[in-house]
């Protein structure tokens, strides 16, 4: 399997909705509920451009195999420097390093633009999340105990955190 990290184009919208979307209706990756629609991801995306936060993507010969992106971890001023990286792969591509790949370029970046903490939030059951990021170099920051609610049960909230400089 031969994947390409690149930055993402309005053309990649489509793509990164449908593996947003199943992720919101299968796993618990992310805390929606209720799928997105094509103006969400078009907001999103924008949104994403004009605060100069990157959105990209793994792309395999044939398909969008996955996608990554970050933001400031809360709308303080004291938090500009701290990131919250998002990243999601396409179920079937799931397991064949497209998210190490993804993650790796985040943190690249996140470097590179001059951020000195990036954190991740993950649903505390999810131990191969929990498993890459500890191989990137991120630490337990914290455990947020019943934090989320979805498929009818508790859910608990891992902190990842890696320190950048």
């Amino acid at each position: 399997m031969e994947a390409t990290i690149r930055t993402a184009t309005e053309a990649d919208l489509h793509a990164i909705l449908r593996i947003m979307n199943h992720a919101i209706l299968h796993t618990t990756a992310v805390y929606d509920y209720e799928i997105k629609d094509e103006a969400f991801i078009n907001n999103w995306f924008a949104e994403k451009q004009r605060s100069n936060y990157p959105v990209i993507v793994a792309t395999t010969d044939s398909e969008i195999a996955g996608y990554g992106s970050y933001t400031q971890f809360k709308a303080k001023d004291g938090y500009k420097f701290c990131v919250e990286h998002s990243v999601y792969v396409a179920e079937a591509w799931q397991g064949k390093g497209i998210g190490r790949l993804l993650l790796t370029a985040l943190i690249d970046n996140a470097k590179a633009n001059g951020m000195h903490s990036m954190v991740g939030l993950i649903d505390a059951d999810n131990t191969i999340s929990i498993a890459l990021h500890k191989k990137l170099g991120f630490t337990e920051a914290g455990l947020l105990q019943q934090a989320g609610f979805k498929f009818n049960r508790w859910l608990n909230v891992q902190f990842m955190q890696l320190l950048l400089d």
